[in-house]
């Protein structure tokens, strides 16, 4: 089948996003990390054929391994490309530490929207209590995920807001800015207090947005050192980017294909339960965190507050790269790395199954891609827009294409479901 390309998809939303955001940003820019969704030319064999396994009672584990370790390896090399757009970004935002002005502002903004890509795909990884959202029951100590990505924020426990100059902890002097105060007061008393993440870094550059045909319109002149409690922002700035990096270089060095890391634990587990696992989370993306969380609620809403990435105005980015993750995970691509996908041992094992999740999956680009950008504009629109029916067709793709991974699940012998948290 032929499906949208992600790339022209892009081309259009970062051309748009260009004349909103900074005059930075372009389509030629990006460096997306799979093809358009397409059957592969040439078939990857696995060494036992499944279908003939399949037929002699179900998929074994030592079938569905080499499968396993192919997506631990996609997995190590999103992560690490993430560390290092990040590593990018961090010296970007150093850059315009250094000398700030409009420029090198402009610059960090584009460097978080360009590093925001690579880390978006790897959310396709998640909800299955791997080293990303880990919760230790005897320490009770959670994995990185509420510190990377925690959103909605409450912007004003960070800086000030419109109406409140002196709110947040930037602007209180009786706080030290320290990583180690940053840390001791997130996420504390309420969800929405978050004091890290992108989208702590994100309100940094950006401000609050109330532009209504951009992003926030923060002055570089909060950066100047010296002045008022610039210095404060600096460095809360500096730290929280730190942190960041820090959280995702962990992430890479678990993937990391080394003795004692959680990749060497994953694909020793058994391989039927592993690929469920896989399997539940794509479909949990899709449905609960995509469909849901992220495009549901702010729909239902109409509150810009709601917006994932509504500081920078690049929540349509969000949805996109979200959804290539998925694909990534099922044609087992990540960049120049073309690993054993998922998509020829489905193909072989059931036709039918296959070309119902490619098609899912088509039918999710194609909807995706059809959502005006910037998505604050659509919130705003009345309730019969057209607009607005646009995204009711991205959540229906995005049920189905969920639907069709829990499907999945009994032409594999494997559980797939669709949590909730």
């Amino acid at each position: 089948m032929t499906s949208i390309s992600f790339k022209l998809v892009f081309a259009t939303f970062m051309t748009t996003l260009s004349l909103s955001m900074v005059g930075q940003a372009s389509a030629n820019s990006l460096d997306l990390h799979s093809e358009p969704l397409r059957p592969k030319s040439e078939m990857q064999r696995s060494p036992v054929d499944p279908a003939v396994a399949l037929a002699m009672g179900g998929l074994e584990s030592d079938e569905l391994q080499p499968y396993v370790e192919s997506y631990a390896e996609l997995v190590y090399r999103n992560y690490q490309d993430s560390s290092q757009q990040v590593d990018r970004m961090g010296a970007a935002i150093a850059a315009f530490l250094a000398q700030p002005n409009a420029t090198t502002h402009a610059a960090a903004q584009q460097a978080w929207v360009k590093a925001r890509q690579s880390y978006l795909q790897t959310e396709a990884f998640r909800f299955y209590e791997g080293p990303i959202d880990f919760v230790n029951a005897e320490t009770g100590q959670e994995g990185p995920e509420g510190r990377i990505n925690a959103w909605p924020m409450n912007e004003a426990f960070i800086d000030y807001v419109k109406g409140n100059p002196s709110s947040g902890i930037i602007n209180n002097k009786g706080l030290e800015i320290s990583l180690k105060s940053i840390l001791d007061n997130d996420q504390v008393s309420d969800e929405a207090d978050v004091t890290t993440g992108w989208h702590a870094i994100e309100f940094l550059l950006w401000g609050q947005d109330f532009n209504p045909n951009g992003p926030g319109q923060r002055s570089y002149q909060d950066f100047v050192s010296d002045r008022g409690n610039n210095n404060r922002r600096r460095a809360y700035l500096q730290l929280v980017t730190q942190q960041l990096l820090d959280d995702l270089s962990f992430l890479e060095a678990e993937w990391m294909p080394r003795q004692g890391s959680y990749r060497a634990e994953f694909v020793q587990q058994d391989a039927q339960e592993t690929v469920g696992k896989i399997f539940t989370s794509l479909a949990t993306l899709s449905a609960f965190e995509m469909s849901s969380e992220r495009i549901a609620v702010a729909l239902d809403s109409g509150n810009q507050e709601d917006e994932h990435s509504c500081f920078s105005d690049t929540t349509h980015q969000d949805f996109v790269f979200n959804a290539l993750g998925i694909q990534n995970v099922y044609l087992g691509n990540y960049g120049d790395y073309d690993g054993l996908g998922f998509d020829e041992l489905v193909a072989r094992l059931d036709p039918g199954t296959h070309q119902r999740i490619v098609a899912a999956l088509g039918e999710t680009e194609r909807a995706i891609a059809n959502i005006n950008a910037p998505f604050d504009q659509v919130l705003a629109s009345s309730p019969d827009s057209d607009a607005r029916e646009e995204v009711e067709q991205a959540i229906t793709a995005l049920e189905n294409q969920a639907d069709a991974f829990v499907a999945l699940g009994s032409v594999l012998g494997v559980n797939v479901e669709i949590l909730a948290e």
